[in-house]
């Protein structure tokens, strides 16, 4: 009982202060999504906080047409970032828009040369995350994603 006691005071501390919190932090994003890139299918978030749920349940409440954030930018416990691929939905494992097929599986400096992009780290193999060094060099990953699957001109609804 006491293990169970101390997993659910836990859980508890962890959506008090961690988990609820993170909600702020997302719509703020999504809300600002249009200045990073003007398509509004780029999140980049100022902070990591655990965004999945959140940006689910934050498209219907803000009437977000499904399907047009394809990407979301943060910072890692390295001081790197991380382009991740917006999974069609909370629990699936199929992306909106997965990172170009070329780069999958490649790392470092060969995939900077195959993108064009400085400071790339990796993109894994099935193309749901990518990773750079900087946050510029992240964002462009996820701009040249866009491109490369001619999403980047499309205005979208909010």
């Amino acid at each position: 009982m006491k293990m169970v006691g101390e997993e659910f005071v836990d859980r508890i501390l962890y959506y008090t202060f961690v988990w609820w919190p993170a909600r702020s932090i997302v719509e703020k994003s999504i809300e600002k999504r249009f200045d990073i890139h003007s398509s509004g299918s780029i999140v980049l978030l100022e902070s990591y906080a655990p965004w999945k749920s959140h940006l689910f349940q934050l498209e219907k409440d803000l009437k977000i047409e499904p399907n047009q954030i394809k990407y979301i930018l943060y910072s890692d416990n390295s001081n790197t970032w991380r382009i991740q691929c917006i999974p069609l939905s909370e629990h699936s494992f199929t992306n909106r828009l997965s990172l170009p097929a070329e780069w999958c599986g490649v790392r470092d400096e060969e995939l900077s040369k195959l993108s064009g992009i400085d400071g790339c780290i990796f993109v894994h193999a099935s193309g749901f995350i990518g990773g750079n060094k900087t946050r510029e060099g992240a964002l462009t990953m996820a701009k040249r994603a866009l491109e490369a699957a001619g999403e980047s001109n499309k205005k979208l609804k909010v």
